[in-house]
């Protein structure tokens, strides 16, 4: 309801700005005023950024002059006027007072001047940082900013430099028609960013959303229903800030239903058992205070396969994330940029990493941040201090230029995370949904910005809606093709599928099954992920690695279990798999790092 009062609130809250800006004036801007930590969204213009800023007053040597009365006492004889009896003038002595001129010099204050610190960069060099800001100078009527970048203390930029007063959304939604969708979409997650008239990240609970539509229309709560086919043109307002996006329930009801009638092949597992999140919470906090000494160099684990070869396969660092990318204070988890990642992917030498706060992952509406690397300029450890000052300010910024940061968006449990040349795509669903009936959404991406540009939702149904197929981890295979991971814990078998887009529609096909849970104990899977090179899945459970044959080319059989490792990294769980033609990654935490698997394909 609050996003829908801000009608009413808008004159209010403009009235109470124009107020405090009147005050604002008396004040002695010589010194920062101060504001809440808040998100800043960087636009494409150059403005210069400076190490400092600050007012001296100048001191001046400066030459005045002054007169001064100064009395003289003269001997002078002036004559009387009567004359004597002798017949002599008299005179008198007469005092007189003088004027001179006197020319002194003076030390005085005559102005204050503002001076720069030192240029160190332009503002466009953050364009795609997670740029933060807690406090400002006024000069000559202009308000610069003291700004974080990527958690980093900077120093000072004009506010121009932001994007003021805009939305930016995504300009289409294309929505599955589905009857049973109990919830509809969020039409929250089409925003990428709205700002204020200072360019400071506005909440989306804040944003005005309203629904123009024949058929269609917005809830309370900002859900749009796709039960029915329609079109909708959704607007966001929050001042001066305004932007549309275009929504499309498509017409074919059907559209998603499928057949899961593949014959799962057997795998004669002994019973396989993990540890439990709650032996992980407990040994979390221990682990993080002993990783930070080994951050300078590289861990390696060996895994003892399924034939018994303890060092049949190993996994070695190969990339340290930082260790947060936000300010210090960051607790709005809008402005929290999390070292803890969920999911990865790689394209060649593309890093991108899903990283939602601790805990955030099992939320129904979980949000959080992307992060891409460019891979070619990773150097191993370094990267980890990019928040600090440990490194000098041009080798941190050269680290600045291969990192974007997403707005914050949504995620869903972030492990279902995959990546093309253009786009990265994230199949943002609820891991604690049940396997509801409702419909999934996918998100693409752009590399080059890092910004949402289309939102699609489908559905995967066995026949009915009796018999959903929600997928809590998928992989990407190109623009038009998923792969995806059911597991089906009533039959006791994992189910591959296959998802094509053509256009905006999708269709479903049952690739292969598994006929084993795999991990009797419940586990969650923590990483899927197919290995073109191989023609083969990897599923991921804490510190199990399952290989499945795939048989999409031919070259495995579907469904066939090949090896299982057991890596000894415990406590640290897997957290999200990668393939990139023949090579295979995966993400630990505490602390958060990116290891290759070797061997493993021997």
């Amino acid at each position: 309801m609050r996003r829908f009062a801000l009608g009413m609130m808008t004159s209010a809250a403009l009235m109470a700005g124009l107020a405090s800006q009147v005050q604002a004036s008396s004040k002695d801007y010589s010194k920062s005023t101060k504001t809440d930590l808040v998100t800043k969204i960087m636009g494409n213009k150059s403005y210069q950024v400076y190490s400092s800023l600050r007012l001296e007053e100048v001191t001046k040597k400066v030459k005045t002059k002054t007169k001064e009365k100064k009395k003289y006492t003269v001997k002078k004889k002036v004559a009387v006027k009567k004359k004597s009896k002798k017949g002599k003038t008299k005179y008198k002595t007469v005092k007189q007072v003088k004027y001179k001129w006197v020319t002194k010099t003076a030390y005085k204050n005559v102005k204050k001047k503002w001076k720069f610190g030192k240029k160190l960069t332009v503002s466009a060099d953050f364009r795609y940082a997670h740029v933060q800001s807690k406090s400002y100078k006024v000069k000559d009527g202009k308000r610069y900013y003291y700004i974080y970048v990527n958690g980093r203390p900077v120093g000072y930029v004009n506010e121009k430099a932001f994007v003021l007063s805009k939305a930016n959304v995504v300009s289409q939604v294309s929505l599955v028609n589905n009857q049973y969708d109990s919830v509809g979409f969020n039409a929250e997650d089409a925003i990428n960013y709205v700002t204020d008239q200072h360019g400071s990240l506005v909440d989306n609970d804040s944003v005005e959303i309203s629904c123009k539509s024949a058929k269609l229309n917005i809830s309370d709560t900002g859900y749009v229903s796709s039960r029915k086919a329609g079109t909708a043109v959704l607007t966001f307002k929050y001042g001066k800030a305004k932007a549309t996006s275009k929504l499309t329930v498509r017409g074919d009801a059907k559209e998603g239903i499928s057949s899961a009638g593949v014959t799962p092949v057997k795998t004669d597992l002994p019973k396989i058992e993990t540890w439990s999140a709650r032996d992980r919470a407990s040994s979390h906090k221990h682990w993080a205070t002993k990783s930070a000494r080994d951050r300078a160099s590289s861990h390696k684990y060996w895994a003892t396969n399924m034939s018994g070869n303890a060092k049949g396969a190993d996994i070695e660092t190969i990339f340290y994330h930082p260790a947060v990318l936000s300010a210090p204070g960051s607790s709005n988890l809008e402005a929290k940029v999390s070292s803890a990642v969920q999911g990865i992917d790689f394209y060649d030498n593309d890093l991108v990493t899903s990283n939602l706060d601790l805990g955030q992952a099992d939320n129904w509406e979980a949000r959080g941040h992307m992060v891409y690397y460019n891979m070619r300029k990773v150097k191993e450890y370094n990267w980890q201090l990019i928040p600090s000052k440990m490194l000098s300010f041009n080798t941190w910024l050269s680290y600045i230029k291969n990192i974007k940061v997403s707005p914050y968006m949504k995620l869903g449990h972030g492990q279902s995370v995959g990546s093309t040349k253009k786009y990265v795509y994230v199949l943002a669903n609820w891991n604690r949904s049940n396997n509801w009936s409702n419909s999934q959404e996918l998100i693409r991406v752009k590399k080059s910005t890092m910004e949402i540009d289309k939102i699609w939702t489908f559905k995967v149904w066995n026949g009915s809606a009796k018999y959903p197929r929600i997928f809590l981890n998928a992989d990407v295979i190109d623009d038009n093709t998923l792969l995806a991971l059911f597991h089906n814990a009533s039959k006791h078998r994992y189910e591959y599928w296959k998802i094509s887009r053509n256009g905006d529609s999708f269709k479903a096909k049952e690739v292969g099954a598994t006929g084993s849970d795999l991990i009797s104990n419940s586990a969650e899977v923590q990483g899927f992920v197919w290995n073109s090179a191989y023609d083969v899945y990897y599923i991921a459970f804490n510190d199990y690695l399952f290989k499945i044959g795939a048989g999409l080319d031919g070259k495995t059989d579907a469904g066939k279990l090949l090896n299982r490792y057991k890596f000894h990294t415990r406590p640290r769980e897997f957290e999200g798999l990668s393939s990139y033609k023949a090579e295979l990654y995966v993400n630990l935490n505490h602390p958060t790092e990116t290891l290759k698997v070797n061997h493993i394909t021997k």
